[in-house]
């Protein structure tokens, strides 16, 4: 498909795509990209649901927040747009989106009635926490970072619509956003094994075969945890799966969407 930019309404301080009419879902996208991320989805799901699609502040069309943030922030950011909605809401979150989404479920359970991790980290080793903390001490805050290292890791080196999309998004992405964004990403250990445990929603934990970082063995335990949760990963993709493996995750999202509206 053609990823384009998509318009936007403001919803609690945030820039969001809104879609559709019924069941609510909720779409929270990772580090660097932005709400267009979501195009796929956007189309599949909002013949079937009431779909909000928001901006991470600093990201998209939404303004750079005037304070440092840490995860905890960026969750509180996406309950208050929870908070304006008619009704609770199928959160589904993509790599810190997916951080943010059980947040959520853990934070706000009158408002998640179900959660969908997808490409989420969970007990990174200490060799993986070192790299990915390191990634970000980095980041200066001013300068646009080479996105060269992340789209290798993302799509290997093959050309791509999906890849060129998201070189544009990494590379427009304010600066100062980014490294806030990504140290926030670096440093959190959302979730815990508490938070897992003591979900009392429905959860899918769904990432790709060839994973690196948020692997297949990561969401099989989260999903072991879980008291509803299962595990789903998908034959021959890697990060960027809600894009580069559409077909698969939209028909688990409206799996997910029916069995908890």
């Amino acid at each position: 498909m053609t990823w384009t930019t998509r318009p936007r309404s403001e919803i609690a301080g945030l820039s969001a795509i809104t879609m559709g009419s019924g069941p609510n879902v909720v779409l929270l996208h990772g580090v660097g990209l932005c709400a267009d991320a979501w195009g796929a989805q956007l189309e599949a799901l909002a013949p079937h649901g009431c779909v909000t699609a928001p901006d991470m502040p600093g990201h998209g069309a939404c303004a750079l927040p005037g304070r440092d943030m840490v995860l905890d922030d960026y969750i509180q950011a996406a309950d208050g747009l929870l908070a304006t909605l008619d009704g609770p809401a199928l959160v589904v979150g993509h790599s810190m989106g997916a951080m943010m989404a059980l947040g959520l479920a853990a934070c706000a359970p009158d408002r998640v009635r179900g959660v969908v991790a997808l490409n989420g980290v969970f007990e990174r080793s200490d060799k993986a926490t070192d790299a990915v903390q390191s990634r970000a001490a980095q980041l200066d805050g001013k300068t646009v970072a080479d996105p060269g290292t992340t789209l290798a890791r993302w799509f290997g080196t093959s050309a791509s619509q999906e890849r060129t999309a998201c070189q544009h998004w990494l590379m427009s992405v304010n600066p100062a956003a980014y490294k806030m964004a990504y140290t926030a990403f670096a440093h959190s250990q959302m979730p815990d094994r508490a938070t897992l445990v003591d979900m009392a929603c429905p959860a899918l934990f769904m990432t790709g075969q060839l994973e690196p970082n948020s692997t297949p063995g990561m969401s099989r335990a989260m999903a072991d945890l879980t008291p509803m949760g299962r595990a789903e990963i998908v034959e021959g993709a890697a990060h960027m799966m809600p894009m580069t493996h559409s077909s698969q995750v939209n028909a688990a999202l409206l799996d997910m969407l029916r069995e908890v509206a």
